[in-house]
This record gives structure tokens, sequence and C-alpha cells, in this order.
């Protein structure tokens, strides 16, 4: 069963408290995790986050410079995070590929899971070990079970993914290979079962369990070292294009970018651009609207890893703070940006395209410095994978079949 005792707390993290997004002045201590947002300025229609506050006065010096022997990956970053309990794998580091005059692509596909999935994964788990938790729970058919699953059996903690019909092959190996339990239910029936899950055995849960989303106090946390790479790196960009569902992962950049402002070392946060798929779209919705979240309609799109009928709090912060935008793009504006991606030597999931067609779709007007767009994933992850046309034997001597291949 989960432990409510603050646990020893590993030296480098200057974590500090918890503070509700809904008003900042509210405030809590760093332990426990708040896993369902926010229980002073939430209502029933919405859930607000919480985030992590941190002694800044304390960060290193040189935390930022470039230097040989530096840690990789989160553990580089480690003061600007919540305490790293659980082991890592690497995650991070992953890099900034040209793509053209002043355009990048961050490229989350080389990460130890092949999505930016592992950058939350290791905090989350790391929250869980904190807390004395024996196992996780997460409801994902994709990417964040299949990294919740790596993180989770290299912690040593025993891993419950509630998914549903439509597993990728490369997923469902994932968590095969990891030992996972999989608990394939309808989608309406995820987080009830995940809930209840929590409140028998305990698991700590590293996905959303409230109305409106708000998901792990300590996740977002993981996502601004994307931030933090591109700063030391590139500097700061005029925009940043991301695939977006819940927003979590364009909250996390934002805020890494703000910190950096926060710090002293940057004059500004580029414009945030969400990307979500046009047959939903409630972060565009709710920005729209004037509202902190809301719920949206969902037609049929093959972008299933960020298509989502409720939005969270997180993302219109993050898109309002920055002077950004909130962009739609279709499925064939996606199929023409993996395509473009792939002509580079990038092999990118549907939806891990939707930055790239995002950037496409509004153009480089106004956009002051170089634009990075992030690909979130590998192809591997598509759920057309093992149904790609061309891959079936042919007779060498037929010429006209092999010519007609090769032209085609």
């Amino acid at each position: 069963m989960t432990s409510q005792a603050t646990p020893p707390i590993s030296g480098a993290s200057l974590a500090t408290g918890q503070r509700s997004l809904g008003d900042p002045s509210v405030r809590f201590p760093l332990w426990p995790p708040l896993t369902a947002g926010c229980p002073v300025t939430s209502t029933e229609s919405v859930s607000y986050p919480v985030e992590v506050d941190y002694a800044y006065d304390k960060v290193p010096t040189g935390l930022f410079t470039a230097a040989p022997g530096q840690p990789r990956g989160h553990e580089r970053w480690a003061p600007l995070l919540p305490p790293l309990h659980a082991p890592g794998l690497g995650e991070g580091g992953t890099p900034l590929v040209p793509l053209g005059e002043g355009l990048w692509i961050k490229d989350e596909s080389r990460n130890p899971t092949w999505s930016h999935k592992d950058r939350i994964n290791r905090v989350t788990v790391s929250a869980a070990v904190g807390a004395g938790a024996e196992g996780i729970v997460v409801a994902s058919s994709g990417n964040h079970g299949a990294s919740a699953a790596a993180y989770a059996a290299r912690a040593g903690l025993r891993c419950v993914v509630i998914g549903s019909a439509g597993t990728p092959p490369a997923v469902d190996a994932f968590l095969r290979a990891y030992g996972a339990v999989v608990l394939p239910v309808p989608e309406s029936a995820r987080w009830p079962l995940l809930r209840r899950i929590v409140e028998r055995f305990g698991y700590h849960p590293v996905s959303n369990v409230t109305p409106t989303h708000t998901g792990h106090a300590f996740g977002p946390e993981g996502y601004k070292t994307l931030a933090y790479e591109i700063y030391t790196e590139l500097g700061v960009p005029g925009a940043v294009f991301l695939p977006t569902g819940y927003g979590e992962l364009l909250f996390g950049v934002w805020k890494g970018f703000a910190e950096l402002v926060a710090l002293g070392l940057a004059d500004r946060v580029p414009r945030m651009f969400s990307c979500e798929p046009s047959t939903g779209g409630p972060l565009a919705a709710a920005l729209r609207d004037g509202v902190p979240a809301t719920r949206v309609p969902v037609g049929a799109t093959a972008a299933y890893a960020i298509s989502s009928a409720v939005g969270g709090y997180r993302g219109v912060v993050a898109v309002r703070e920055s002077g950004g935008g909130a962009l739609l793009v279709s499925d064939a504006e996606m199929e023409a940006a993996r395509a473009e991606l792939a002509r580079a030597g990038l092999w990118a999931e549907l939806s891990a395209a939707a930055g790239l067609a995002g950037f496409r779709r509004r153009g480089d007007a106004a956009l002051d410095g170089p634009v990075v767009c992030v690909s979130t994933s590998s192809g591997f992850k598509d759920r057309d994978l093992l149904s790609a046309e061309g891959s079936a034997e042919l007779d060498p001597e037929d010429w006209a079949e092999v010519e007609r291949r090769i032209r085609a």
C-alpha cells in the first residue's frame, strides 16, 4: 500500500512543494504527489493541475553550460526535477536535426522506448518509488503504457496497463517483454477501472484520473528537459510546434523555457503552438471559448496517440502565456508531414508528425528566430504498421514488376 510518509530526498533535487495552477497562492508539500489535481481550486466541471516549485535561487552555476563528463539525460537536470528515486534508462539527449533553413526537428524517437513518454515516466515512476507504492497503473494503448512498463520494470515495480482494442504491434511487444499486466477494456471503462485499482491495490496512477485532464503532478516536469536541451544547443527559438493531446508536453516545454527566463538565462519564451487533430481539438476549443478546459466530440483519425475528447488547463496556460496558437491539422496534412520527415531519414508515427504539419499549415510568418518541431515517436508505433504494402515477395525475373515498383 502507498505510504504517506515523506521519503528521503535524493540530494540533487531542489523541488520544494506543489502549487495549484488554478491559484498559484495555494500551495502543498512536495509529498505525497497530488495525482488528482488541486483539491482546493478544482470544481466538478474543471480539474486544475498542480505543478512543482523549486528553490530557484539555489540552482547551480553552470547547470546549462556544456562540459565534459556531465551526466546524460535526466541526471544532468536533477536540480530542476522532482527527486529521481527510480533508476533511468538514458532518457533524453535526443538530437536536433536540421530540416531546411531555420527549421529543426527534435527527434524523440531516439528515447529508450522510442517516444517522448520516457521523459515523463522516469519522473512519475520515481514518484511511485518515493511514495512507497508496490506498483503503478496507467490507462494507455500507446506510447505512455509502453514507457511506463519499461520504467516500472527498471524500478522493480509491478505495472498494470489498462488498454483497449487496437494496440499497435510494437507497443504490444513492449508490454509483453516488460511483463506488464495488460487489461483490455472498452475505452469508456478505462478510467473508472484505473481509479478502482488505485483504491484497492494502492498502486500509483501515472496517468490521468480526473474529469478534465490534470495528469500526474510531477509528470510534465520531465518534459522540461526538452526545453533545456533545445536551449543549450540552439538558444531560444522563435517558436516550438508540438503534437498535442492532453497538453502535458506543451506545458512542460513552455515551463522549461519560462524557468530559463526566471533564472536570467533567456530573455523570452518561444511561442508555443499546439497541433491537434482536426477531428477533435479540445485545447483549440478551450482557447476559442475562453474556458480553462472543455470536452469536444471526436471524429475518426489515424493519429490515435493525440486524439482526445477532453483537454486540460496546462495547455491553455502554455499557449496563452507564450503568445502562441492552437492549430488543427488533418490526417492528410500529417501524412504529408510524415512523408517529408521520411524523405529526410526520420521515420515518425503519424501523430508525431503533427508538429511539422502544424508548422507547414501556419507558415513562418512573424516567427522571430529558428523553429523547432517536436517529433514525438517512432513510426514503429503506428497501428497500420503490419498492413504496409510493397513487402510481398516477387519473381526477380519478372522485370515488368520490378520496374513498376521502382517507378512507383
